[in-house]
C-alpha cells in the first residue's frame, strides 16, 4: 500500500529553497536568520514527511537530486501563493470585506472604468483596478493575481475560467476631418493607396488584430509609424500625415481629438470586429461579474454610444454593440 505523504511544511520548504539558492546549510541559515541546526532539522523533517531524499549529499556543495529538482520547480510558486493568501487575509481583515481585483485593457479602463468605480464607491465593496494588455491580464488571472479581467480576446485554455461576452466594436478607418471635408468622395481604398498607414504596435493585441484585418483587405502600406497608444496615433492622423484603423472605444479614450478626425466604415466581416470578454474563475465572484456586465452595457447605451454618434456622425450604427 502506498504511503500517504504529509502536507508540506512551508517553513521547511523555505529552508529547502534557501539551501538550493545558497548552495549550503550555512548559507541558508545566514539567509533565513536561523541556526544551521534549525535548517538541517527542517530539511530532515521535509525528507521524512515526503518519504524521499532531496539532495545528493556526496556532491560538494550538496545539490538537489531528481526529487529535489522536481520540488525546486514548484517551491517558488508555492511560497508566493502562500504569501498572497496571507496578504489577502490581512486585506480582508483590515477592510472588513474581501477586495475585488479587476484588470482591464487600457481602452476599457479609461472609458468604462471611471463609471464602474463611481458605481461601487458608495457600497461596502472594495475594488482595486489595474490596466494592461490582454496577454498580461490573462496571465495575472491564471496566476490568481487578479479576480476578474476584461480582455479583448481569450487566450486561456482553462475549463475553470468563465468567459462572459461583454460587447463588440467594429474597426473603422480614421482620417483627418479637414482632409475629408476637402475630398468628400474619398474612401478607404483611395486612402490606402495614397497615404501612409499609422499603426498600433504589434506588441499589442489590437495591433495584431488590425494588421490581420488590413492584410485581409489588401492594405499593404510600409511600416513607418507605430504607437502603443491611441493619442499619438491620432495626433498624426489629425496632422494629415496618414490614416489609421482603430475602434470606437479607443477613439472615445482619446476623445479630445474627435473635433479633428472623422471615420469611414470598413467592410463587415469576422475580422472586422474586436470582442470584449469578462473572465473570472468558475464559482468565484459570480454576482459581481453580473454587476460588471450590466453596468458596462448601461454605460455604453446611456453615455458612450450617444456621445460618439454626436461627435462622429459617419460612425456606423453597429460600430459599438
Amino acid at each position: 500500500m502506498r504511503r500517504t505523504q504529509a502536507p508540506i511544511d512551508l517553513n521547511a520548504l523555505q529552508a529547502f529553497l534557501a539551501v538550493c539558492e545558497t548552495g549550503s546549510m550555512t548559507g541558508a541559515a545566514k539567509q533565513l536568520g536561523v541556526s544551521q541546526s534549525a535548517v538541517s532539522q527542517a530539511i530532515a523533517a521535509l525528507e521524512r514527511d515526503q518519504g524521499v531524499v532531496l539532495f545528493d549529499r556526496e556532491s560538494r556543495p550538496p545539490r538537489p537530486n531528481v526529487a529535489g529538482r522536481a520540488l525546486l520547480e514548484l517551491a517558488g510558486s508555492l511560497l508566493e501563493h502562500a504569501q498572497m493568501v496571507s496578504a489577502r487575509i490581512g486585506d480582508a481583515s483590515n477592510t472588513g470585506t474581501l477586495p475585488v481585483r479587476l484588470g482591464c485593457v487600457d481602452s476599457f479602463a479609461a472609458t468604462v472604468g471611471p463609471e464602474l468605480i463611481r458605481a461601487v464607491s458608495g457600497s461596502a465593496r472594495q475594488i482595486a483596478l489595474w490596466s494592461g494588455l490582454t496577454p498580461g491580464l490573462s496571465k495575472q488571472l491564471h496566476d490568481r493575481e487578479l479576480d476578474l479581467a476584461v480582455c479583448t480576446q481569450t487566450t486561456l485554455n482553462d475549463a475553470r475560467i468563465v468567459e462572459v461576452p461583454l460587447f463588440s466594436e467594429a474597426f473603422v478607418v480614421v482620417v483627418s476631418r479637414a482632409l475629408l471635408a476637402e475630398r468628400r468622395n474619398i474612401d478607404w481604398r483611395t486612402l490606402a493607396l495614397e497615404m501612409p498607414m499609422i499603426r498600433y504596435t504589434p506588441r499589442s493585441v489590437i495591433g495584431q488584430q488590425v494588421e490581420r484585418y488590413a492584410r485581409h483587405l489588401g492594405i499593404n502600406r510600409p511600416r513607418r509609424y507605430e504607437f502603443d497608444a491611441t493619442d499619438p496615433l491620432l495626433s498624426l492622423v489629425a496632422a494629415r500625415l496618414g490614416f489609421a484603423i482603430s475602434t470606437p472605444l479607443c477613439l472615445w479614450q482619446a476623445r479630445h481629438y474627435l473635433p479633428e478626425i472623422d471615420v469611414l466604415p470598413l467592410p463587415a466581416g469576422r475580422l472586422g470586429r474586436r470582442d470584449f470578454f469578462l473572465l473570472h474563475r468558475q464559482g468565484e465572484w459570480d454576482a459581481f461579474a453580473h454587476e460588471i456586465v450590466a453596468l458596462t452595457r448601461r454605460v455604453l447605451d446611456a453615455s458612450i454610444r450617444p456621445a460618439l454618434a454626436r461627435a462622429l456622425p459617419q460612425l456606423p450604427e453597429d460600430a459599438l454593440m
